[in-house]
């Protein structure tokens, strides 16, 4: 059992809870079912803050919180918030002001604006990725 994953299958598992969550907040906020929102980028909760905080959690448990490899999850986990944030925030800013001034006079489709994360998003996947994966890590190992 050493062998396996388990941290990987506890933050793959994470993700897609994540994403049956947004398709089905999503799709009863809309008031119609899309199946978009399982592989959409953006919205609540932020399942790249769910993902790699389910890994860091995950491995966090099963080799302690002052392990090389928990700092090495936790470092990677804040980049990858952080992008989702800050880079991805703008890019989705800049799909509104495509939206709004270039595309609004022209036949195009509109670009997708749902790629970045609010602070709230980020914090809803942090908490319920890190939950998920200490709720199952804790009850599997």
């Amino acid at each position: 059992m050493d062998r396996f994953p388990f941290a990987l299958a506890i933050a793959v598992l994470v993700q897609v809870f994540c994403q049956l969550f947004k398709f089905i907040y999503y799709s009863i906020r809309s008031g119609q079912i899309s199946l978009h929102y399982l592989a959409t980028a953006g919205g609540i909760p932020s399942a790249h803050a769910a993902f790699v905080t389910a890994l860091a959690v995950s491995i966090g448990i099963r080799t302690g919180f002052s392990s090389d490899l928990f700092a090495v999850a936790a470092v990677f986990s804040a980049i990858v918030v952080y992008d989702a944030f800050r880079l991805r925030g703008h890019v989705q800013n800049h799909a509104r002001i495509i939206n709004r001034h270039i595309l609004a006079a022209t036949d195009e489709e509109p670009v997708s604006e749902m790629v970045g994360h609010s602070i709230p998003e980020i914090i809803a996947g942090v908490v319920f990725g890190g939950g998920l994966s200490a709720i199952a890590t804790l009850l599997l190992r």
